[in-house]
Parts: structure tokens; C-alpha cells; sequence
């Protein structure tokens, strides 16, 4: 948390200054850094003088003192010692770029009182917090940098509940390219890594819970930033962070700077990993040897595609709230993928620029949105891989739904489910039958899906199941279920009777997997 205060405020301090050549290296220049710092902070906060500037050497040291902020605050509501000043260094560069680093430590403890006027004791320490970058004024943001945190330390107490938690060490990465067009955008990779988490929570509303990860890894990648409009934006808030109301010249403007800025991104995606997992309590223990989870949205503005994803291998759980003879149905991995195609943000944007923000009842504005973002309100919903195995059974999905986003029943479906070792899966359920007599619906569900299915050359069952808008159901190219009527319910036509074991009860078996 202290290492982004720190990279936070200096940045601020140098996204006022057009480049780095404008600022000599001088008490006056380290008087302009000060004043460009305290620029947007109010004027009591801006006369404490937590902020200092010195010239050093080739640089300026810019020293943060927060513990003068805290002057008039009610030392029996909120205490902190230890809070001793900390310090960044920037360095002109020849290409107009600044060099920002720094190398400091925390450790701090003190209290709080809540509403309740319940005390809070709490300590945060950090051994070692090291950071450098190349800061580019014209983006207010970084080009490149580093940050490096290790033996995090924290740890509060209240009368009802306990925290405790530590870090070994954190890295992050950051690089940067201009994108290719020339168009002013800018292209973002970064990543990230912790090691040795370990958080022990406790209250007297809930038993001790104990987590752990051996590390966490995260990718992350945006394509196409409009850095600088950004940047503009983020001034104009500022700017009218009191306006009770836009004028209209304004509001223009800020359109304006919004609709130069469309598509806010060509690419982002993000994966973080999570090894080692392992969640402790009195009810037992879980965890996984591999969690992952990745999120993307990419193409061109006007069909961009959302997805999402979530995994896990070697799952594990040992509770007795687990009966014994159900764990081998736990599953030991899975995977859920899933996406939004043909997003239309180009089109979105554009009634985005139109909406009368003034308007007091925005809903049919809304609405027009929404069918501008998923084209005149059809939905897409893609599944392009859903699994999940244990020792007693394998199963996968793809599949396609397609609908509206303002009603539910005009719909419909493509999907293929894959079984592994079906016969062994039957086995187990009707072993289980013999001490949970309900589980024999669902066996006999299993039986009545196999008499449905295909077997593919690798030896597993196969259902390409296909459900059409006017209700009708095929399975493996066989209509199980005629269109809906519009005064009836839903059953078959005497011309469409199945045989004995491929009747309409049938029908919500492959749904039924294990």
C-alpha cells in the first residue's frame, strides 16, 4: 500500500511538467516539483509542509513526511508511531523523460476506534521496498519500472476479530511500446509475482481460518491505450471535482475528450496463477495444487469478444462434512471457459456521445444502449470449454446459446457433451444407491441419457444436442421434442413416440451429469 502511495505522489508531482528538460536542478527548480506536488491538494493540507524538495546531486530528493498530516487528528480516535519520512528521487533525462526511484522500508503500529467506538491495534511493517521507472510527462504515467517488496508483516486486533498476515517478497514488471499506426496509443505489458502468502484470520463469529499460497503469478497486457486522453480526463475531474453541474460548454468538452479517446483499448487480458493453495479450518481442509483465472477482451471496437475463464488441478478437500462415500465424486479439476462475442462498442460509444446526461428518466436511453452494445439486442454466449473430472467420472462441454437481452424465451442452444468411462460413472452412482435411495432418479437419468448417446472413435459418449426458438429438441440429429404450441403443453406428437428407452423423460438427462 506505501509503495503505491509513494509511486502515486510522484507521479503527480511530475505529470505538471511538459519534460524533463524544463526543470534545472536547483532550489528554485526543487521549489517548482514542491509546488507542482501541492498544485490540486487543498490549502490546509498544502501549508503542513509534508512535502519537501531538495536538489541532490543531479537530482531532486523529494521527501513525503505524512506524520505532519496527522497534527489535528484525535489521538484517542487514531495513533501511529513509527511513521518516519520517506523519499523518491527524479532525474531529468536528455529525451525529456524523468528517472524516478526509490529505496525505504515501513514500520509502523497504532490504533484506531471504529463508530462503535470498538479500538483497533494494529502493525504493518516491510523490510524492504525498492522501486525505478522512466515517467513520460506527455502520458503522466510510466514507460517502464520495477517495484520490489519483501518480508511483508501485517497484523490488527479488535475485540471480535484477529488478522494476521505475511508476504515474503512481491515484483512487478512494466513495459511499454507505442503502438503500431502512429495513431498516439500505447501498448502496456506487465506482470507480477508474490511468494510465501499466508493470511490467519479470526473472530468470534467464525472459526480460525488459515490460507496459503506457496506463490501467485499475474500476465497482464492492454493494447491500444489512449494514454493521453486519459490524462485529460483525469484533469477535468479534478478540474470540476465541485461543479454541482456541467455547463453545457463543458459538457461538450468533456464528450469531446471521451469520443477521442473511443476504443479505450484494442486488447486487455490478464491471468493470475495461484500455486499451492490451501485453505485451513476446524471443518477441515482444502485446496488445489494449480488455480487459475484469465479474463480477455479483444478485436476490432465495432466486434469485440469478452472472455472469461477459471481452472483448478489436483483439488482437494478432506472434511467430514464430507461423507466418505460421496468424496470420489469431488471433483479433482475443472474447467469453465466462457465468452461474449460481437460486442459493439463502436456503436455504443456513439450513443454514449448522445445521451443528454441532463435527461431525468435515462432508462430508454439505456435501453438503446444496450441494443447498440449487442447489436439491436442480440446476445451471444459461447462456451468454448467446460470439464470436470474425478475418479468416477470425466466429463466435457462446448456450446453456443444465442438470444435477446429483454426476454427469456426466444432462445437458443448448440451443445456437445463428452463422457469418459460412462459404464463406470453408472456403477458408482448406483453404489451409492444402495445407502441414499434418491440417488436411483439420477442413476436411472445417466442410463436413459446413454440409450441417447454416440460413441466417438476415442471411446467416449457423445451428445450434440440442438434446441431451436420454437422450443423444438434434438439429440445426435433425433428430434426428442416438436416445436412448442401455442395452446398446449409441451409433449410429443403420436408420430414422434420413441422407443422404450429413448423416451421424452429423457430429455433433462444430459443436463444431469455428474
Amino acid at each position: 500500500m506505501r509503495l503505491k502511495l509513494v509511486t502515486a505522489t510522484s507521479l503527480l508531482a511530475l505529470c505538471l511538467f511538459t519534460t524533463a528538460e524544463a526543470v534545472e536542478i536547483n532550489q528554485d527548480g526543487a521549489n517548482a516539483v514542491r509546488d507542482a506536488l501541492t498544485k490540486l491538494l487543498p490549502d490546509d493540507l498544502a501549508k503542513t509542509d509534508f512535502i519537501t524538495v531538495n536538489p541532490a546531486g543531479g537530482r531532486y530528493q523529494i521527501m513525503y513526511d505524512l506524520a505532519k498530516l496527522l497534527t489535528k487528528v484525535d489521538p484517542t480516535t487514531f495513533t501511529i508511531n513509527g511513521l518516519t519520512p520517506f523519499s523518491t528521487f527524479a532525474t531529468p533525462l536528455d529525451n525529456g523523460l524523468w528517472n524516478i526511484e526509490g529505496n525505504d522500508s515501513f514500520n509502523v503500529s497504532g490504533h484506531f476506534k471504529d463508530p462503535d467506538q470498538k479500538t483497533t491495534n494494529f502493525t504493518y511493517s516491510i523490510a524492504s521496498i525498492v522501486h525505478s521507472g522512466v515517467f513520460d510527462p506527455a502520458i503522466s504515467y510510466l514507460r517502464s519500472g520495477t517495484f520490489a517488496v519483501k518480508d511483508v508483516k501485517v497484523a490488527s486486533k479488535s475485540e471480535t476479530d484477529e488478522v494476521h498476515a505475511t508476504i515474503a517478497s512481491m515484483d512487478q514488471k512494466l513495459s511499454s511500446t507505442d503502438t503500431a499506426g502512429g495513431n498516439g496509443r500505447i501498448d502496456f505489458v506487465g506482470s507480477a509475482s508474490m511468494t510465501g502468502f499466508v493470511e490467519q484470520v479470526s473472530s468470534v463469529q467464525m472459526p480460525p481460518i488459515d490460507l496459503r499460497a506457496g506463490s501467485i503469478n499475474v500476465d497482464a497486457k492492454v493494447n491500444g491505450l489512449p494514454a493521453k486522453q486519459i490524462r485529460e480526463m483525469v484533469f477535468f475531474l479534478l478540474d470540476h471535482l465541485e461543479d454541482k453541474e456541467l455547463s453545457a460548454e463543458n459538457t461538450d468538452r468533456i464528450k469531446a475528450i471521451v469520443k477521442d479517446a473511443f476504443p479505450l483499448l484494442t486488447l486487455f487480458s490478464e491471468t493470475i496463477g495461484v500455486n499451492d493453495l490451501s485453505v485451513t479450518n476446524e471443518l477441515g481442509k482444502g485446496g488445489a495444487k494449480a488455480f487459475g483465472y484469465t479474463v480477455a477482451i479483444e478485436g476490432p471496437s465495432d466486434a469485440m469478444r469478452f472472455g472469461f475463464g477459471m481452472n483448478a488441478q489436483e483439488i482437494r478437500l478432506d472434511t467430514p462434512l464430507m461423507p466418505a462415500n460421496y468424496s470420489t465424486f469431488m471433483p479433482t479439476s475443472f474447467d469453465l471457459q466462457l465468452a461474449v462475442p460481437n460486442l459493439d462498442f463502436a456503436s455504443f460509444g456513439d450513443a454514449l456521445m448522445a445521451m443528454d446526461f441532463k435527461d431525468k428518466a435515462p432508462k430508454a436511453s439505456g435501453e438503446e444502449m444496450g441494443k447498440k452494445l449487442f447489436r439491436d439486442g442480440r446476445l451471444a454466449v459461447e462456451f468454448p470449454r467446460i470439464s470436470a473430472k474425478s475418479g468416477v467420472y470425466d466429463v466435457d462441454m462446448t456450446g453456443r446459446i444465442e438470444g435477446r437481452v429483454d426476454t427469456e424465451k426466444d432462445y437458443s442452444m448448440e451443445a456437445t457433451i463428452l463422457a469418459r468411462d460412462l459404464d463406470k460413472t453408472i456403477s458408482a452412482v448406483q453404489e451409492l444407491a444402495k445407502t441414499d435411495p434418491d440417488l436411483n432418479q439420477v442413476s436411472f437419468g445417466i442410463m436413459m441419457a446413454k440409450g441417447f448417446a454416440k460413441t466417438d472413435a476415442d471411446g467416449r459418449s457423445r451428445w450434440d444436442i440442438s434446441v431451436s426458438r420454437d422450443g423444438s429438441v434434438a439429440v445426435n440429429g433425433q428430434q426428442i421434442k416438436g416445436p412448442d404450441g401455442p395452446d398446449q403443453d409441451e409433449e410429443l406428437e403420436p408420430d414422434q413416440e420413441q422407443e422404450p428407452d429413448q423416451g421424452q423423460d429423457a430429455v433433462p438427462a444430459p443436463t444431469q451429469q455428474p
